[in-house]
Parts: structure tokens; C-alpha cells; sequence
């Protein structure tokens, strides 16, 4: 059934929210862009989808964002592509638009209160590394506003002058990057990422946040790494001995950063592990770990200089005991509550975009 413009509406203000007070927009005919100081109004969102004036969001509200943008800017596919796979290898669903004129967009879609930017910001980094294209833009492009700053505007999809030029548009990586055939579907299922989704990909590679500024906003200051002195810990010795029933690789990778971090090297960590892989009991009669499978994680795992744990993991804490010398910690690092963000109020319908 084809959408109104009230239903396009709900779809396109739910997925991107930002700054309502101000707002990026440029001329198609040039291509110069500028910032409009107005409120982004139902009216300004219909103008963009109807092909009649492009809008550029602010994404960073304080210190939250509720998406984030890796900006490829050259029209090579590969790149955009990696960074997809390699948010696939952690759980992070990610979508790619073809941008306006050349390159791409890498989109991550966070849940209804946002996340902390510096979290999403660093978790993407961590990425590019592993991608080697630790120079591509991220937006937003700083961890949190000081009074009276705006930050930097995205350009956002679905500009109506360029989707039939199948510029603006979501593809399909799986499909030869076609764009997908009904653009507000997509838009409209695309799976959202909680804030505790980056709390535990940044303690599983020990990433060191920025410290907090006075107040608490989050700055560029100088990183605060925790310090841990202790060794095998009690649980991961647990997990070894008595094997696990679900989420193998999960518990292999976790297994084999810890026995990277005790001082074994990656060929031994793999036989220990090769030897571990038997005592597992998978449920619903699933396969045990293959050794295929075992090398894969250990690779990661020696890859990059993780030492985490993993507390906040359902798959560690099956095996913790009060003999947990982790507890502490990851008690002193739970995440901190987010503010809840209000939807913006819908203003009347103000024409008939197709």
C-alpha cells in the first residue's frame, strides 16, 4: 500500500533526530551548502523528500546521538562494504546509501533514547582500524556540544530530486548494491542498537573512553585506561574445565583473549581450546565448535591487544563466583542511565509528496 506523507513522516523523524533548532541544507545546482538557522519543521522534512530544498541534520544533541555516519567519500565499494562485514562480525546491524553525488554512507540506528556519541564514536574507530581506513569521517564528529555550538550536519537520504538518479538511496549489499525496492520497508524495519550493545563491545576490546569533563559531558581529553593486575580469572578457568552449552564462539573468543593474556602464544591457544571444544554441550542438538571455527576466534582474538573479561556477557556470567576478582569492576562500570530524548511534535501535512 502506498504511503502518506504523514506515514513517511513518522518513519523519517523516528530514524533521524538531531538538533531541532538549526539545520544544513545546499544548493543542487552548485552543490554549495550552508546552515539554516530555523527549526526543522514538518514543512522543512516534506521540502527534502519532495526533491525541493536537501536537509542536513545535526545529529548530536549534547552528548547523544541517535545515528551514526561513516562518510566514504569515494565511489569505491569496498571500503563501505568492509565496514558493513566487519559490523556484522560484532552484532551492529548497519545500513549503506549511496550518498548525494559520489561515494557512500554507513549508517548505525540507535534505540529510542540514544547513546552516548563518544561510545558509537569509538566503537567506529575501532572498526576503521580493523579496516584500515582509520581517516574516513564519522558523524557525529565530536563526543558532545558546548553552549551554543552546533557541531557539523550529514546530508540525510532520500532527497526526491536524486532517489530516481538512485543517489540518496538504501542498497542492498547482498544484491549487487541495488537500491531495495520499497525504501520506506527498509527504512521502516531496520534494526536499532542499545547503548549496552557498545558498553560491551568496548569492554570486550578494552577501549579506553575519553575522560568526562567536570559535569560530566563527555570530551577529546586524555583517555582513562583501567588497570588490571590479575590474572586467569576464576570464571574463565570455570568455563575451560566444565565447557559450555551455548554461544561457543563467544566463549572461544573470550577464552582465547584470556589465554593470549596469560602468555600463551596463538598456537598453543588453539590446541587448549581444540581440547576444550569436546566438553562443550550444546542445546537443541547443535555441533560442537568445528576447529576451523576455533582458529577464526583465536585470530581475532590475537589480532588486537584485547585483555577484557567480558563481565556484562550472559555467556562469562553463567561461570561467575564470589572468587571473581572482575565483580568489582564490573560493578564500578555499569552503564549510566540515558536521557530520554521526546519524540518531536508533528506539525501539519504540507503537500503531496509521492
Amino acid at each position: 500500500m502506498p504511503r502518506s506523507n504523514e506515514d513517511k513522516l513518522v518513519i523519517f523523524k523516528r530514524r533521524f533526530r538531531g538538533l531541532r533548532h538549526a539545520y544544513g541544507t545546499f544548493d543542487p545546482a552548485t552543490w554549495r551548502g550552508w546552515q539554516v538557522k530555523e527549526p526543522v519543521t514538518d514543512q522543512v522534512v516534506l521540502a527534502h523528500l519532495c526533491g525541493r530544498q536537501p536537509l542536513g541534520l545535526y545529529l548530536l544533541v549534547q552528548d547523544h546521538t541517535h545515528a551514526l555516519t561513516v562518510d566514504f567519500d569515494d565511489d569505491d565499494a569496498n571500503p563501505p562494504l568492509a565496514f558493513l562485514d566487519r559490523c556484522r562480525h560484532y552484532g551492529l546491524p548497519a545500513c549503506l546509501e549511496r550518498s548525494k553525488r559520489r561515494g557512500w554512507h554507513a549508517w548505525l540506528f540507535f534505540d529510542e533514547e540514544g547513546v552516548l556519541a563518544s561510545k558509537a564514536r569509538l566503537v567506529a574507530k575501532m572498526i576503521l582500524e580493523e579496516i584500515d581506513q582509520p581517516a574516513v569521517e564519522i558523524f557525529p564528529k565530536q563526543d558532545s556540544l558546548r553552549r551554543g555550538e552546533f557541531g557539523n550536519f550529514i546530508y540525510l537520504p532520500l532527497f526526491g530530486r536524486l532517489v530516481p538518479e538512485g543517489h540518496t538511496v538504501f542498497v542492498d549489499p547482498d544484491k549487487a548494491l541495488s537500491p531495495h525496492a520499497d525504501q520506506w520497508a527498509f527504512l521502516e524495519r531496520v534494526e536499532t542498537i542499545a547503548e549496552a550493545k557498545l558498553d560491551e563491545l568496548i569492554e570486550l576490546n578494552d577501549l579506553a573512553l575519553p575522560a568526562p569533563a567536570p559535569g560530566g559531558t563527555a570530551t577529546d581529553g586524555e583517555p582513562v585506561a583501567l588497570q588490571r593486575t590479575f590474572g586467569l580469572p576464576p570464571c574463565i578457568q570455570r568455563m575451560l574445565e566444565q565447557g559450555v552449552t551455548a554461544m561457543q564462539r563467544v566463549a572461544c573468543f573470550r577464552l582465547a583473549v584470556q589465554l593470549k593474556k596469560a602468555g600463551l602464544p596463538e598456537t598453543m591457544a588453539v590446541t587448549v581450546l581444540e581440547a576444550w571444544a569436546p566438553r562443550n554441550r550444546p542445546a537443541d542438538g547443535k555441533q560442537i565448535i568445528t576447529p576451523d571455527e576455533i582458529r577464526d576466534q583465536t585470530r581475532w582474538a590475537y589480532r588486537r591487544p584485547y585483555t577484557a573479561i567480558g563481565c556484562h556477557d550472559p555467556t562469562v556470567q553463567a561461570f561467575h563466583g564470589p572468587d571473581c576478582p572482575c565483580s568489582k569492576w564490573a560493578s564500578a562500570n555499569a552503564r549510566r542511565p540515558s536521557t530520554p530524548q521526546g519524540h518531536p511534535t508533528r506539525q501539519p501535512r504540507a503537500c503531496t509528496a509521492t
